[in-house]
């Protein structure tokens, strides 16, 4: 029986697992955060609230068509394009939060409901974004951590301190990261899995302040205007 003698060589010299990641839940997710934002009420939107979400889909094919389901290869570009379209939907969603963060200050926001509702699409976009951030930037993104390419991981999850709950191979998948996104949105502060980094640090900062602004100053008022 013949066998290809490339596959052993490009496993020996790059270390690829088995499989390859697959981008189709980080793509679902960034289609679901740019549905969320739809659902908001125009008050709380900056421009036509079409453009931004729309923007993102345009983006999101082009990086579909570059490099479709399973993530194969990197390049400079596909991964600047990522990162775009993951900078986008931040964007987006701070610039809801500023908007709906004024309306309370202001006093012009009269329906609790509306808050509440708008309260709990700005935060779980935050949860779906930050899970993405942490997705792509993590040892070089889901294609450098399936090689050799990996640097030093920036998070330290359960797995790597455990090495008999996994095996030798093991590398986190957008699920890992979207619970610990999960977590530390809920929590504010990281629960099994501990970041190392400078850069993981200020991420999980940023999104834990993002969520005590959501949940703490926008969700209690909201709650008030309701009584």
């Amino acid at each position: 029986m013949t066998t290809d003698p490339k596959a052993p060589l490009e496993s020996a010299q790059f270390g690829f697992r088995s499989d390859h990641e697959h981008r189709l839940p980080a793509t679902i997710a960034i289609i679901a955060a740019a549905a969320i934002s739809l659902i908001l009420p125009s008050n709380l939107t900056l421009g036509p609230k079409y453009l931004l979400p729309a923007l993102e889909m345009v983006l999101l094919l082009a990086l579909a068509i570059s490099n479709p389901l399973k993530i194969t290869r990197e390049s400079k570009n596909i991964r600047a394009l990522s990162i775009s379209i993951i900078g986008l939907v931040n964007l987006s969603n701070a610039i809801n939060l500023v908007l709906l963060s004024q309306k309370l200050i202001s006093g012009s926001a009269s329906s609790g409901k509306q808050l509440i509702y708008a309260a709990a699409a700005v935060w779980v976009t935050n949860t779906l974004v930050f899970s993405l951030w942490f997705w792509e930037l993590d040892r070089g993104g889901p294609y450098a951590r399936c090689s050799n390419l990996r640097r030093n991981p920036d998070f330290l999850f359960p797995q790597m301190t455990s090495p008999k709950s996994a095996s030798d191979r093991w590398v986190p998948t957008f699920i890992d990261y979207l619970y610990v996104s999960f977590t530390n949105a809920l929590a504010f502060s990281p629960t099994d899995t501990m970041p190392l980094t400078p850069m993981a640090k200020f991420l999980m900062l940023a999104q834990s302040l993002i969520s005590v602004v959501t949940v703490v100053l926008v969700g209690a008022r909201a709650v008030n205007i309701l009584h």
